[in-house]
């Protein structure tokens, strides 16, 4: 038969890199994820919710409902074939509010674990929000602050510090259990919120602090904020808004929902997210006041890969997201991962010799983008630029904000279209500031020479280094090495000369 000799992992994939799965089993939504491997990148193979609705209903009768039941266990027998279709060599099922409040709890995970082989962990509130708090920081490096996990059953928050260590709180406001416990009135559902966060020791002491919002209907009102805003990238991930401004469109929301009034943007929301979002707003718009938050940022990243984070050693938990995830797309794309190694220390010669100061996330930075600058080589010479942009402001890394993404793919443009490119992607790459803009551009241009003295292979970068003589900017070479400098090396010597603010430059083959 016609492909009977084709391998059936592709070569696209991490060599050696052993699949492992978490089945998310929440109030409003079951959802499988299939991750590349478990490691300090969660890469996604694969995705997919069923929207159960487990919880809803609890707060009145105490179980779960027997359709609710059914449609998850027939979505599980389902997730449970694709994770055996995927090879997957590690599997965990984890159960939230929904499961662990409702008195036939404990039959429908004897069903679960009948259907997938595995052990349902039915999580407590506590553990919940310790979970939810290490996926905000396997996605957000370094984050410190309050983290919210809005749920349909319930909403979990957690102090998180720096070190890692977490204090959580649960308490019963849920999207769904909102609903239920205000009748569908939004005006009771107000005062029930009101008081219930009234309740909690981490809102009273956060002022000033960072709220990071998990959760699909939070990630809802994410998108429905960046359609409202005009914003040129449509990703969740790291987008941070003013608590000001989240607290506008909470009250947006509600007034529009109240008065049955079409709201802007609100068609792009799916219709059972677009439900449950005004009491979402509720729960926000309420979280912010009484927190006196400085700012929002939204994490997709949550309790999945969270309990996955704890599962990792010390080392891959402190590891950088950024620059793993970097290396390993260089690995997957790169012609040679290797000197993407050596156009870090290439870089560092330039920047050592010209006197040009580096903070700490400017270094990480840059080096993310030495091990990226070779993405796009397989694509049309007319169109790796912008494919290797798309790559990179429309890609899955973590650990990197949007300035930041909008940075390398500004370095990658002008890496590949030269500094006077114009790409479509200009609007996503102006995230990135004025400031940072300048130094993304000087940033490509040094790659821009550094390409065609290597031909992208490792060797010859390590050789050569940078000097400054009378305000000119000198490369070096050796001397057995002087034809190296042809006329394309010149003119992208000129140009990074140019683009540093030197007034000439030169080739030196002094021993």
């Amino acid at each position: 038969m016609w492909g009977t000799d084709l391998d059936p992992l592709a070569q696209g994939r991490l060599k050696d890199a052993d699949p492992v799965a978490v089945l998310d089993i929440g109030s409003n939504s079951i959802r499988l994820v299939v991750y590349e491997r478990h490691g300090r990148v969660l890469t996604p193979l694969y995705n997919e919710k069923s929207a159960a609705g487990l919880g809803r209903g609890i707060a009145t009768t105490g179980k779960l409902s027997d359709q609710a039941v059914e449609r998850g266990i027939r979505a599980i027998r389902r997730f449970a074939l694709v994770v055996r279709l995927m090879q997957v060599s590690r599997f965990y099922v984890l159960a939230t509010s929904a499961t662990r409040e409702a008195s036939n709890g404990a039959a429908f995970t004897a069903q679960v674990e009948a259907v997938t082989g595995v052990a349902v962990r039915v999580l407590t509130g506590m553990q919940e929000a310790h979970f939810s708090a290490l996926g905000v920081l396997a996605g957000i490096n370094a984050f410190s602050g309050i983290v919210g996990d809005l749920g349909g059953g319930s909403l979990e928050l957690a102090r998180l510090e720096p070190n890692g260590e977490t204090e959580g709180e649960t308490h019963a406001l849920g999207a769904i259990r909102i609903q239920d416990d205000s009748g569908l009135s939004l005006d009771q559902a107000g005062p029930i919120v009101r008081e219930r966060i009234g309740r909690s020791s981490i809102v009273k002491h956060a002022a000033g602090r960072t709220f990071a919002a998990i959760g699909g209907t939070w990630r809802s009102f994410a998108k429905l904020h960046q359609i409202r805003s005009h914003y040129p990238l449509h990703m969740v991930q790291h987008y941070t808004i003013a608590a000001a401004d989240a607290i506008e469109l909470c009250d947006l929301i509600i007034s529009a929902a109240k008065n049955r009034r079409a709201l802007t943007g609100m068609r792009e929301i799916s219709a059972n997210r677009r439900e449950l979002l005004p009491y979402g707003s509720v729960v926000l718009g309420e979280l912010l006041r009484q927190g006196e938050f400085s700012e929002v940022v939204f994490s997709a990243l949550g309790v999945r890969e969270g309990y996955l984070f704890s599962l990792m050693t010390e080392d891959e938990r402190h590891a950088d997201p950024l620059l793993v995830g970097a290396a390993e797309m260089a690995q997957l794309r790169a012609r040679s991962p290797l000197h993407g190694a050596e156009l870090v220390g290439f870089s560092d010669t330039f920047f050592a010799a010209t006197g040009i100061a580096e903070t700490p996330t400017e270094n990480r930075l840059r080096i993310a983008a030495c091990h990226l600058s070779d993405i796009g080589w397989r694509g049309h010479p007319d169109y790796r630029g912008e494919q290797s942009v798309d790559l990179i402001a429309f890609g899955s890394m973590t650990g990197i904000d949007h300035k930041e993404r909008a940075f390398l793919a500004e370095v990658l443009a002008v890496r590949y279209m030269g500094l006077k490119h114009k790409s479509g992607s200009a609007p996503v790459m102006k995230l990135a500031g004025e400031v940072a803009s300048r130094r993304a551009r000087l940033l490509g241009a040094v790659f821009r020479l550094a390409y065609p003295l290597s031909a992208g292979m490792p060797g010859v970068l390590g050789r050569l280094g940078f000097d400054t003589v009378d305000d000119r900017l000198v490369l070096d070479v050796p001397r057995e090495w002087e034809f190296i400098a042809g006329e394309r090396v010149r003119a992208r010597l000129k140009n990074l000369a140019d683009e540093a603010g030197f007034t000439g430059c030169g080739i030196s083959t002094d021993p």
